[in-house]
């Protein structure tokens, strides 16, 4: 396989014109959306060339507690990002849920994909466990967000409804059950989709990545079918362990309903 093209300055900075031609459709369409566009693109350049030399140096230490640091790091900036992202207020109760759903949901697929599913050797190795965890806590991370806010949405729009099924002697978990099922199903929804079109719709970027850089498309793809269940495991236990504590953040200890 031939070796990496690299893209020279100047032409990474053509790249940018595809940023220019946003801003000038959302300016022609009055979306108002210019100056959001514009430090999102600054903070993802910023951000991404920052974390560019903080890999390299990384990588040439390898060492288990700088990984873990980062994973912690990464952990933290996402659970800020699920509740900057909701757009409905988040009682204490279900934030505390969050937090334990991320960490968790995350923690296990992540370790279970290094050690058994690759067999990295040693398990912290940062090429690996960092490219994994990011992809694995930012695809948890939207899921989570999609689930939370359609949560607590449900709750507050069927309010009555709940009401009245704990008046007839529900329990909590079966007058919410409805509602916890929509909101799990809003949350893996897009992941499924995007696994229905992957390969035959659109080439995945970590698979893109790896091409582009040599490895065989064989290779590519087998990295890309086992992250992208990573994924959906990842998505689906964060999500669930959500649910099945989330709902509670709505009643109280005599099992009523507080919104």
């Amino acid at each position: 396989m031939d070796s990496i093209v690299e893209i020279e300055l100047w032409r990474l900075l053509a790249a940018y014109i595809f940023l220019v031609l946003l801003l000038v459709i959302t300016w022609r369409l009055g979306v108002g959306r210019e100056k959001e566009i514009v430090i999102s693109a600054f903070r993802m350049t910023v951000q991404l060339i920052v974390m560019g030399y903080v890999l390299v140096s990384v990588f040439q230490v390898n060492h288990m507690f700088i990984s873990l640091g980062i994973f912690a790091l990464m952990e933290v900036f996402a659970i800020r990002n699920v509740y900057s992202s909701i757009k409905v207020k988040i009682n204490v109760k279900l934030r505390r849920v969050i937090v334990f759903s991320m960490l968790l949901g995350t923690g296990i697929p992540v370790f279970f994909f290094l050690v058994l599913v690759i067999n990295v050797n040693p398990w912290y190795e940062a090429r690996y466990f960092i490219p994994i965890a990011g992809m694995v806590i930012g695809n948890s991370m939207t899921g989570i967000a999609l689930g939370a806010e359609r949560l607590i949405n449900g709750m507050k729009a069927k309010r009555e409804w709940v009401e009245g099924a704990l008046m007839l002697g529900a329990t909590p978990f079966h007058a919410a059950k409805a509602v916890v099922n929509d909101a799990f199903n809003a949350a893996i929804l897009p992941t499924i989709n995007s696994m229905v079109g992957m390969g035959i719709v659109f080439l995945p970027g970590m698979m893109v990545g790896q091409i582009l850089s040599g490895v065989s498309p064989l290779v590519a793809i087998e990295y890309q079918i086992a992250i992208m269940l990573g994924i959906l495991g990842s998505i689906s236990l964060t999500v669930y362990i959500l649910m099945q504590f989330g709902y509670k953040s709505f009643f109280n200890q005599w099992s009523q309903l507080e919104i």
